[in-house]
């Protein structure tokens, strides 16, 4: 019983996405609108018995497998409200499409269930299975929309690509557990720091993990599903993959590095030097040259995994906090930012194209201000969200004595820039070419404003956000 009240939430999911799959298959076509509301009433329950299950100290169940501290309940609360959000502006961009079956919402919650699981992970054999629960049920979304040829190879380049990083884990795994004899994160940590510990199969062992870690999170030079990934699939299922699986992406990385290998940090400090300073470099010069605003946005998500990596790389408690700070920094302005494609789309036609955007000012001068919001936080202009995230990762690295590799980040953020005030320009000083009013719902305009303002919000009073994973961290 104690096991069960401890994994509470993922049980309560488990159980209302059963329930959400029943009343997809028996609900006739009148009451399709109640799968969505059943999937939201998920969350909602679940994120509830993620606050009552909270504990300030590290509770493990189910023989040590499943770990519950500070930073798994955060985690799953922003990965939860992620997903209300992210159902909510996908119901009108679904129904406008004929998409109005509950597979989306049901994949939706499984993925979850799956980066909740992820996150809560103390055994490598926990974290792959919620690694595959999460990577399966998105390669089924990706796939969703059967008519399309694009969505379709899009779907076929994520399996292949995952099935090849999934590959790369499980050898690393095995290596870790021959040499230790374990998949315990915590006994191997011990049997890693051991003097007669085999340290070259170790090494080998954290490269192949490094490998996957690196496909899952999108870091250069594994990150070539992205940009198809996010042109080919429709943009609701695109803004699901851009944003919580990056929170549960995180999540494993802190679990594998931090709490399952911190006797070998020198060596996966340097492999994520690597991987950082090639996805900046890559995701903000590639973006310049996109004219798809899908396409510019991926590019734009491996620089971002380039900044988060700084955090870790810093290995200071410090480091982890500004990491975890900016994973949900990003989850909340790029949900945001395609949430706009989404809002001025319509049936026919996506506004994935930067000429969409053009002299939005003139069509709405308020979602043109959201716009400049959200692009002025990914590019880190005060007082922004985004600059606090930034402002947080290369503190911690220069204090680790990284200087160099902060004046390489700085620079290129810099140069990112470029292509976020391109959008601005494009909506105040260009003129319009599509002067079609926006059709979209109230429901998706009120979230998208206040998505928006919640950037602009938590930019101006950043401090209790930054307490929150600190003291996430402390636990």
């Amino acid at each position: 019983m104690p096991d069960l009240l401890t994994a509470l939430p993922e049980i309560s999911l488990l159980l209302a996405a059963c329930v959400v799959l029943l009343a997809d298959v028996f609900t006739t076509e009148r009451y399709r609108s109640l799968v969505y509301e059943l999937a939201q009433a998920a969350l909602i329950v679940t994120a509830v018995a993620v606050v009552a299950s909270y504990s300030p100290a590290r509770m493990e169940a189910f023989s040590g497998m499943y770990v519950l501290d500070p930073m798994a309940s955060v985690i799953k609360l922003a990965i939860l409200v992620v997903g209300y959000f992210v159902f909510l502006y996908s119901r009108e961009y679904l129904d406008a499409r004929s998409l109005t079956g509950g597979e989306f919402y049901i994949l939706g919650l499984f993925a979850i269930l799956g980066m909740m699981v992820l996150v809560s992970a103390a055994s490598l054999l926990t974290i792959y299975l919620g690694l595959e629960l999460l990577s399966l049920s998105l390669y089924a979304m990706v796939a969703l929309h059967r008519d399309s040829d694009v969505a379709s190879e899009a779907a076929m380049k994520y399996f292949v690509l995952g099935a090849l990083a999934s590959g790369m884990l499980l050898y690393g795994i095995s290596m870790l557990y021959g040499a230790t004899g374990t998949l315990d994160l915590r006994t191997i940590a011990q049997a890693a720091a051991a003097a007669d510990s085999p340290r070259l199969v170790l090494v080998f062992g954290l490269v192949f993990l490094v490998v996957g870690l690196a496909f899952k999170l999108g870091a250069v030079p594994f990150h070539m599903w992205i940009p198809d990934v996010y042109q080919g699939a429709p943009t609701a299922m695109t803004l699901f993959i851009s944003s919580a699986p990056k929170l549960a992406a995180f999540a494993m990385t802190f679990r594998l590095l931090v709490d399952g290998l911190p006797g070998l940090s020198g060596d996966w400090q340097q492999m994520l030097v690597g991987l950082s300073v090639l996805s900046m470099a890559t995701g903000n010069v590639v973006a310049i040259a996109q004219t798809n605003l899908k396409r510019m946005l991926a590019y734009s998500t491996i620089a971002h995994v380039g900044f988060l990596l700084l955090g870790f790389i810093a290995a200071t408690p410090g480091g982890y906090s500004a990491a975890m700070f900016y994973s949900i920094v990003y989850a909340l302005t790029g949900m945001g930012a395609f949430g706009m494609i989404i809002l001025l789309g319509r049936a026919g036609f996506e506004a994935d194209r930067l000429e969409d955007f053009r002299g939005l000012n003139e069509r709405s001068p308020w979602f043109a201000f959201v716009m400049l919001i959200l692009m002025f936080s990914m590019a880190g202009v005060p007082p922004f969200v985004g600059f606090w995230a930034k402002w947080s990762v290369l503190t911690e690295v220069v204090g680790a004595g990284y200087v160099w590799l902060a004046v390489v980040a700085v620079a290129f953020a810099i140069i990112g820039a470029f292509y976020y005030l391109r959008i601005v320009r494009l909506m105040y000083f260009d003129k319009a070419e599509d002067l079609a009013p926006i059709t979209s719902g109230n429901a998706i305009r009120v979230m998208v404003s206040a998505n928006a303002l919640a950037v602009l919000a938590i930019g101006i009073f950043p401090g209790a956000l930054m307490a929150l994973c600190a003291s996430a961290m402390r636990g």
